[in-house]
């Protein structure tokens, strides 16, 4: 016989002596799982961003309603939740609520982040062909004397993360070109972790860099919606195509609501109030996408480190 303190009285209780029969009848029905279940998102608000091309908050504000209208044709519960600037992306893109988020392609592909991608934006520019895919911009002051690439070298350039694509992967794989074996350096500096396309066009306009890349669906949108900060730029050169960043969800959203979405950002282009969106986003629709789409990021960033170059310059 034991006590136990309840309050200020004592609770005298009998040991217990489970029944050795009953218990294994009790037990033959229990099921004990290997791992903990899977987390569900079925009756949970979701959010929604797209920091990577809101360009000014009118564009953000644009998105914002884009995302809201895909979200109730696919009758999916998303809430949009700004996301500024310089925040990590990482951050953001680890959330287990992630409904509908822009992701670069790059970190896709090096799965950054736990992410099911959903639909990739189709750009206008004649460069992307009708197809979901974009470039980097190389730019340089319009003052500047530099008129090719090759002009730059032996100057300053910059990049933004490691895991970004157009801002360090792209870059990295365009200026293989250039380096020999007599020639392995192809800038007297290189600066990193600029972290977003706006602070390498602010690099560029102010003098402390050179050349940067520059995402040219980004840098479409910025000169659309914010003219006099391009104006005294110039483009010296562009990259191949790659896989442009898509939006993404959580591995914990379940699939009905990703299959969903992906149909309703695939159809959205014959809506009847797409076409302003259309004019404003400077896109013509949405491709879907899925892990296998943004394979291409890896192979240049394997061809790079093959070469010996682990950064840019």
């Amino acid at each position: 016989m034991s006590t136990v303190n309840a309050g200020n009285a004592l609770v005298y209780a009998k040991p217990f002596r489970p029944n050795r029969t009953a218990s294994i009848q009790l037990a033959a029905h229990w099921v004990f799982p290997a791992s903990p279940p899977p987390m569900c998102l079925c009756h949970v608000t979701q959010i929604s961003n797209a920091r990577m091309y809101s360009v000014t908050p009118a564009v953000e504000a644009l998105w914002k309603d884009l995302l809201a209208r895909i979200a109730q044709m696919a009758e999916v519960p998303l809430t949009y939740m700004p996301y500024p600037a310089p925040q990590p992306l990482e951050t953001l893109w680890a959330r287990p609520d992630l409904g509908c988020v822009f992701m670069c392609g790059y970190p896709i592909a090096l799965k950054l982040a736990d992410v099911v991608p959903i639909a990739a934006p189709i750009p206008s520019a004649a460069w992307a062909g009708g197809k979901a895919l974009y470039r980097t911009d190389l730019i340089v002051r319009r003052d500047s004397p530099f008129q090719t690439l090759e002009q730059t070298f032996g100057g300053v350039a910059g990049w933004t993360v490691d895991h970004s694509h157009s801002g360090f992967n792209a870059f990295r794989h365009h200026l293989l070109a250039y380096r020999t074996s007599a020639r392995p350096k192809l800038y007297a500096e290189m600066r990193g972790n600029l972290v977003t396309a706006r602070k390498i066009l602010d690099s560029v306009l102010d003098g402390s860099i050179d050349v940067g890349p520059l995402d040219a669906y980004w840098h479409a949108l910025i000169a659309k919606h914010l003219p006099d900060l391009t104006k005294d730029i110039r483009v010296v050169a562009s990259t191949d195509l790659a896989p442009i960043p898509a939006f993404v969800a959580s591995q914990h959203m379940p699939a009905a609501q990703v299959q969903r979405l992906r149909e309703s950002f695939t159809s959205v282009s014959s809506a009847t109030w797409f076409a302003p969106v259309r004019e404003a986003l400077l896109i013509d629709g949405f491709a879907a996408v899925s892990q296998q789409s943004f394979t291409q990021t890896l192979d240049w960033d394997a061809e790079a480190k093959a070469a010996g170059f682990p950064y840019p310059a």
